[in-house]
């Protein structure tokens, strides 16, 4: 009878879920997958929380509670129906990348030279070869450069060639729409990339645009890092103290011209806005063209793109910070770059083929090693931008249970974001949220939110000392920002057990 009614139930979630026209009364709450016989008072507060919010009307909403001291399900309210994890894949993903590539893993990259050196001249090409780093910042390349001045070279009589080959040529995951493809969070994947700042947006430049000295004056911008690789066209126009404040940036498809419209009123405060370029690998060997020079060691030649040559010389390795330490702007800014990223790595790494689909075959297995039922998920990126992954809530709760015993879990709990606390690298995307006793501090979740999707799941502290672990799928939501609320309401009811 339980195996008719678990078949049953999952029909009719199926028929709700993509029948738009079905009129809907109550929340999927009062149908459970796997109903607890005998309710006590935390199955009856979250019952009666998700049977009676408007938000969730025609929604669907999947919950699993669970002890973190000996795994056991506490409360599960459609914890086994797959539904779109967004941000919350990013659990799965550093869980997977920790278990294949280590907590001490760091990203490489080299200076190699297929040439000679003859007093202060190279004689041949220099190549910059990106291994996947997602942290290069400016002030790296310059590292690079001045090290390379060090051993004595001036002019370099060849080409300096950037060498992205490390990963395949396949910029974007599968499923990234069109309109995020010059927004930050989906920035193009390279192996040879650079970031603007030390959230590590990798692919990104900044642009700021503030108001004119004048009324009728053309707004002032500005690039960081600055490089010549990005065009700006701009059209703002700096206005009277009283009119609105309306900054339009866009970046051209295939191109790396930015436009910039509309008005800014005088002493106006600054807008600044992330923006991914088209062909990071291009945008990091300016960078490093810029500190070459800045150094005073001149290319003769050209400046491209290619392959390292066979038996080249390798001249200076750079390494980036250790996994652990990555992993903080990863998880606590929802990085979905540095997902991406260690998606590929892990494939290269493990499978010898830097792409999304090697990386993918990776995180399975390292899943499977974990307990979870991978047969159960779709995995189709490793940030969650895809609103074709398909991951069930009890799987999300099993593997934050299971990760406990790992060598790595300190590195990955410390990773999380903390609710309340509002320094960004320890509160991250919960920092706003939660703000008082005794919720603030004691719940430690990886936040999710994409249109019609929100997400959360990690650890929480009762005020009885008990420690749980939740995982909250929120799906076919008519408002996102509503599904926040939801989550820490959920949390509210945890805490106080």
């Amino acid at each position: 009878m339980k195996k008719i009614h678990r078949i049953l139930t999952t029909i009719f979630v199926f028929i709700l879920a993509f029948t738009p026209n079905m009129h809907v009364k109550a929340p999927l709450a009062h149908v459970q997958a796997h109903a607890i016989e005998e309710k006590g008072d935390l199955s009856n507060q979250l019952d009666q929380l998700l049977n009676k919010d408007h938000n969730l009307y025609g929604a669907i909403a999947g919950v699993s509670v669970r002890s973190a001291a000996t795994g056991q399900i506490m409360y599960d309210h459609f914890g086994s129906i797959r539904l779109r994890p967004a941000s919350n894949m990013k659990l799965l993903t550093a869980a997977a990348a920790l278990s294949a590539l280590g907590e001490n893993y760091r990203f490489t990259t080299e200076i190699l030279t297929n040439g000679r050196k003859q007093g202060n001249t190279l004689h041949g090409n220099l190549f910059l070869k990106g291994k996947g780093d997602p942290t290069l910042l400016k002030k790296d390349f310059d590292s690079m450069a001045a090290d390379l001045r060090k051993k004595g070279i001036k002019s370099i009589q060849g080409d300096l060639i950037g060498d992205d080959t490390w990963y395949d040529n396949v910029r974007l995951s599968t499923d990234l729409m069109w309109s995020d493809e010059t927004s930050y969070y989906g920035a193009q994947v390279s192996a040879l990339t650079a970031s603007p700042d030390k959230d590590f947006d990798a692919g990104t430049v900044v642009v700021e645009v503030k108001p004119g000295s004048e009324i009728g004056s053309k707004a002032i911008t500005a690039v960081t890092p600055k490089t010549s690789y990005v065009k700006i066209v701009n059209n703002a126009v700096t206005v009277s103290p009283d009119s609105r404040k309306e900054i339009r940036i866009k970046r051209d498809h295939g191109s790396n011209t930015v436009t910039i419209e509309g008005t800014i009123p005088v002493k106006a405060s600054i807008t600044k806005e992330w923006i991914a370029v088209w062909e990071p690998t291009r945008f990091a060997l300016d960078l490093f063209k810029q500190s070459l020079a800045e150094n005073g060691i001149k290319v003769e030649g050209k400046v491209k793109t290619g392959v390292t040559s066979d038996g080249s010389q390798l001249l200076i390795t750079h390494k980036s910070i250790p996994l652990k330490q990555l992993l903080f702007p990863f998880m606590k800014l929802s990085n979905n770059g540095h997902a991406e990223t260690l998606v590929k790595e892990m494939g290269k790494v493990v499978k010898g083929e830097g792409s999304w689909d090697k990386g993918i075959e990776v995180m399975i297995k390292q899943l499977s090693k974990l307990g979870v039922h991978t047969n159960s998920l779709v995995i189709r990126d490793g940030s969650g931008i895809s609103h074709i992954d398909l991951v069930p809530a009890d799987e999300i709760s099993s593997l934050l249970y299971a990760v406990q015993k790992q060598k790595w879990y300190h590195s990955y709990l410390q990773s999380l974001p903390v609710a309340g606390e509002t320094d960004k690298m320890v509160g991250g995307s919960l920092r706003y949220r939660m703000k008082t006793a005794p919720l603030k501090g004691n719940v430690k979740a990886k936040t999710g939110t994409l249109s019609t999707i929100t997400s959360l799941s990690g650890y929480l502290k009762t005020t009885s000392g008990k420690e749980l672990i939740f995982s909250i799928l929120l799906n076919n939501l008519t408002d996102e920002s509503k599904g926040k609320d939801i989550e820490d309401k959920i949390c509210a009811i945890l805490v106080n057990q």
